[in-house]
């Protein structure tokens, strides 16, 4: 998303703060998120079938833009490319899944030795946000609250973070303009880089 919105300019579509709490109220109800579903179904069937649903923030964000608008969310977001001021290079270095992997796994134990216990214990009471349903809080929240131990909320982020970067990699390669590398050294690496922003 924050590539797209870089490369290409952001869609110009409306917000309502008003509006965004509201719904986040009701999808925090005893009812939960199936109301704004069946809504979003209804109103834009294109983008609930394509829409996560567990992601409760692009289920508002949805519903938000459908009702300040009138007019469907898929259809909002399908506006053409911005012009802009400068020429972008997506380059992606790929490394094999093993390498990458265990990259994930270090940086995670990194991560709880400089102390991600203590930081999340600091915003517990903002739990409820959306912004906390993160990757590395999560599983240090039900650890927390003694759901489940230290060690299993670590075996969970890592798998957790695995997955996400999966699905990254998954993006990235519906871009035809991509530039995937799997470098032998950094210089390998800049060589090809250079290679292909002079083309």
């Amino acid at each position: 998303m924050f590539i797209d919105a870089l490369c290409f300019g952001l869609d110009p579509i409306p917000t309502s703060e008003s509006l965004k709490k509201e719904l986040q109220e009701i999808a925090e109800s005893n009812e939960g998120i199936s109301i704004l579903l069946e809504e979003l179904k209804n109103k834009d069937p294109e983008y609930f079938n394509s829409v996560d649903k567990s992601n409760t923030h692009r289920i508002i964000r949805a519903i938000e833009a459908i009702r300040l608008t009138g007019e469907k969310y898929s259809d909002l977001r399908k506006n053409k490319p911005k012009n802009r001021f400068f020429e972008s290079y997506k380059i992606i270095i790929n490394q094999p899944r093993e390498v990458l992997y265990e990259r994930i796994n270090k940086r995670v134990d990194v991560m709880i030795e400089e102390g991600l216990v203590d930081e999340v214990k600091s915003v517990i009471g903002f739990k409820h946000l959306t912004s906390m349903n993160t990757v590395g809080y999560k599983e240090i929240f039900e650890f927390l609250e003694k759901k489940i131990t230290l060690e299993e909320s670590i075996e969970l982020i890592k798998r957790n973070t695995r997955r996400y970067a999966k699905r990254q990699l998954t993006w990235f390669r519906r871009d035809p303009e991509s530039l995937w590398i799997t470098p032998k050294s950094i210089d390998d690496m800049i060589a090809e880089i250079k290679i292909f922003t002079e083309l």
